[in-house]
């Protein structure tokens, strides 16, 4: 069963130890070689290594545009009804994300500014595997869309019949996606990276993924940009003595069923409410199709904490800065000014994790790893660049001159000065 630790009887590491994916040495070694076959080789190497790693064989990787319209009309009409509700409620919260540029006038003679410009040609990564992830591709285009990004090229591992699957498809095509290929793995970020003679060079490569794709993004940031390493899913869920046993453990399950590295933990004042959570877990996993993930999840990195008040259990988040942090209490916006590290807080009785993975609004993509102590959730922001630009009079850059030209002598930049003097200097 789940670990219960009592704060006043352990030690600070017990209740703090994080586990963290590292990529060891062998799976760089082999990222970068395939990096460099894909950069050498292009589509060749992709579709060798989707052979490989995925056991398909590809003759081409685009989806064509039929294939896409097909997949909208053979999906259940139910499904896209909420996959439209659901793109509207991200869009009506990403849309309040977005950025003006500014233009002042520093004096006479002054005008100072900043652009902000949609980037070109963005990258999404979406996960296949053990799931299939329609709402990764929502909460991934459709910033990118409102951003004004001309791009979106997503690229997504294909089934073993070569096709993708309807339910991703149909969310592409509501989000807004121009691209789509078939193709995943660390050659799918390769791809993205480098450009192929199908797939176009990224800007900027969002998405999560396996440790080989997170690892692969790593290595071709600078090359291109990206959003962050993610690692496995995190919950933790800070509860009071009033909050459901049922509910918590549910709560709980919802992230250890995503990977068995996932990690959920529970922080609550009640050595009642632990107990009962543990009970509840225990037999809610024998009932979820995904026991084998979830109890391992569970038994290596989930864990219940009673802390001594409500108060110590948001220190105790705050110290973790969990992807995803529950105030399953009666007043949650009382604690909410004393929340500092969370990438998403989901507040009250009523609010569970799920919500926001599907339907709220706010991103899913979110920070990792105690990362949310300095990142934040995805945003508009990741698919824009900001340029400033500044104009000065003859008149205005003769008032300051001179003091340009002091500070450049006191940096040692003496051609630095003389580019400003040399414009008040008599022709010879």
């Amino acid at each position: 069963m789940i670990r219960i630790i009592d704060v006043k009887d352990s030690k600070a590491e017990e209740i703090f130890f994080r586990g963290e994916e590292r990529a060891a040495e062998a799976v760089e070694k082999s990222v970068r070689a395939i990096l460099d076959d894909v950069r050498e080789n292009g589509d060749e190497a992709v579709i060798k290594y989707t052979e490989r790693f995925d056991g398909v064989k590809l003759t081409s990787l685009r989806v064509l545009d039929e294939e896409i319209d097909a997949a909208f009309e053979n999906a259940d009409e139910f499904f896209i009804e909420s996959l439209k509700k659901a793109a509207e409620n991200i869009s009506a919260f990403h849309s309040r994300q977005k950025r003006d540029g500014f233009e002042f006038s520093g004096g006479d003679g002054i005008i100072l500014g900043q652009r902000v410009m949609p980037l070109a040609t963005v990258g999404i990564y979406v996960p296949g595997g053990t799931a299939s992830y329609p709402s990764t591709v929502l909460m991934n285009a459709i910033p990118a869309k409102i951003a004004g990004v001309n791009r979106i090229v997503m690229v997504t591992p294909a089934k073993k019949d070569g096709r993708i699957p309807d339910d991703i498809l149909a969310a592409a095509k509501i989000a807004g996606v121009t691209d789509i290929y078939k193709c995943g793995g660390a050659q799918a970020v390769a791809a993205l990276a480098y450009g192929t003679q199908s797939v176009p060079k990224a800007d900027k490569i969002v998405g999560p993924g396996n440790i080989f794709v997170a690892t692969a993004k790593r290595m071709v940031f600078g090359l291109v940009d990206i959003d962050m390493i993610a690692g496995p899913s995190e919950i933790l869920v800070v509860a009071d003595s009033k909050a459901n046993p049922m509910w918590l453990a549910a709560d709980m399950l919802s992230q250890a069923e995503h990977d068995k590295l996932a990690s959920a933990v529970l922080v609550c004042d009640s050595m009642e409410i632990a107990e009962k959570t543990a009970q509840e877990i225990e037999r809610q996993l024998k009932l979820l199709p995904r026991e084998e993930i979830a109890r391992a999840s569970i038994e290596n990195n989930g864990k219940i904490i009673v802390a001594e008040n409500i108060e110590k259990g948001i220190e105790i988040a705050n110290e973790i800065a969990p992807e995803h942090l529950e105030l399953c209490v009666e007043e949650p916006f009382a604690l909410l000014d004393k929340v500092r590290n969370a990438g998403s807080v989901f507040m009250g009785y009523n609010c569970p994790e799920a919500l926001g993975d599907y339907w709220a609004g706010p991103n899913h993509t979110l920070p990792t790893s105690g990362t949310a102590r300095f990142s934040s959730p995805l945003s508009v922001d990741e698919f824009i660049k900001r340029s400033s630009y500044m104009c000065y009079s003859r008149e205005a850059l003769g008032k300051v001159k001179d003091n340009i030209a002091d500070l450049a002598r006191h940096e040692g930049l003496d051609a630095h000065g003389k580019s400003v003097t040399i414009r008040f200097e008599e022709e010879a």
